[in-house]
């Protein structure tokens, strides 16, 4: 990364491995965005202290934090996650440089001005403090998340037939890291089809996993019967089936936590995808970028900023935002 000439990145939103980069030599100054913002140029440079070599926005699923961002002065870079819930997100990545996304199959739709080669597969990765913890286990099988008919309504009916069907299941929210370690086994749900945190936070609470079997490049990352186990998407019948087998084989659970937990201590902690996007962005011609986007920065916002800018414009209307972004539609 120092080969790019980075030294000092304003990194807005969600902390994630930005802490990390001072192993390749960046001091990453930590712009906090907890609700929704339209941070200018200016409001960037006096949150981070400094004037950055870089801007990078680390997904918070918020409203878009960085108004005029296709004209910013600096190399850029959005880090995406829940782009299987903002369909807006393809769009706004065209202001940025470059574009990291956590769910693989999602990577094409950001190839519209970006080229492939300014698109970076960076999959989720769990925080730090998560690792195994010695507990005697209580509960056979364990859900952690969120469970409501409005927002999550493939969840809440998938766990409701299963709980009639398993009066062993737990569901709890709160604190995975305490949660984990006191299950047998851990369910996850991706309730879009999504390879979300939950798989690597239970994997590095040395949890045994069962996720359904999804696409995003989860079969790339785990082995199902090695790291974790897998069943098909909605379907009660074989998910109950394999737990059972499951709680049965204590050993089987065992060997294949211990391995699931290894490959996360291997490959996917914060260390390794700070390593990635350090490399990633070493590799790019970054003033040629910045320089070939500031110089379309009107068409690009014609192009595919102005309609988001004026969406979310409308949404604030009657909020102190609402003239921020209008004003970004028309490039002021």
């Amino acid at each position: 990364m120092n080969g790019a000439g980075i030294k000092t990145v304003a990194w807005v939103g969600g902390r994630f491995f930005h802490e990390h980069l001072a192993a390749w030599g960046i001091t990453a100054r930590h712009v906090a965005c907890e609700s929704p913002a339209a941070l200018t140029w200016d409001d960037v440079v006096e949150r981070a202290g400094c004037t950055p070599d870089m801007v990078v926005y680390a997904d918070r699923s918020l409203p878009p934090p960085l108004a005029g961002v296709e004209s910013f002065p600096c190399p850029t870079a959005f880090y995406c996650i829940d782009s299987h819930i903002h369909g807006w997100y393809p769009a706004y990545a065209q202001g940025f440089d470059l574009c990291c996304a956590s769910l693989k199959d999602d990577l094409p739709k950001f190839a519209l001005r970006l080229d492939p080669a300014q698109l970076l597969w960076l999959p989720p990765v769990p925080a730090d403090d998560a690792v195994p913890r010695a507990e005697n286990t209580k509960w056979d099988l364990l859900f952690v998340g969120k469970v409501d008919p409005e927002t999550t309504p493939i969840r809440h009916a998938f766990l409701a037939e299963l709980g009639r069907r398993f009066p062993g299941l737990v569901v709890h929210q709160g604190d995975f890291k305490a949660l984990f370690p006191k299950a047998r086994l851990v369910l996850n749900i991706a309730e879009r089809g999504d390879l979300n945190f939950r798989v690597f936070e239970a994997l590095a609470c040395g949890a045994c996993l069962i996720t359904p079997e999804i696409a995003q490049g989860q079969a790339e990352l785990f082995t199902p019967g090695e790291h974790l186990f897998t069943y098909p998407p909605g379907d009660v019948e074989a998910l109950l089936a394999l737990v059972r087998d499951l709680l049965a084989d204590e050993a089987r659970r065992e060997r294949v936590a211990k391995a699931g937990n290894a490959r996360v201590e291997s490959a996917h902690r914060l260390r390794h995808r700070a390593a990635s996007f350090a490399g990633f962005v070493s590799g790019q011609p970054l003033k040629r970028l910045a320089a070939a986007r500031l110089r379309e920065a009107a068409s690009i916002r014609e192009r595919f900023l102005r309609l988001v800018y004026l969406h979310w414009a409308e949404q604030f209307r009657d909020s102190p935002l609402g003239p921020r972004y209008l004003a970004a539609a028309q490039g002021r």
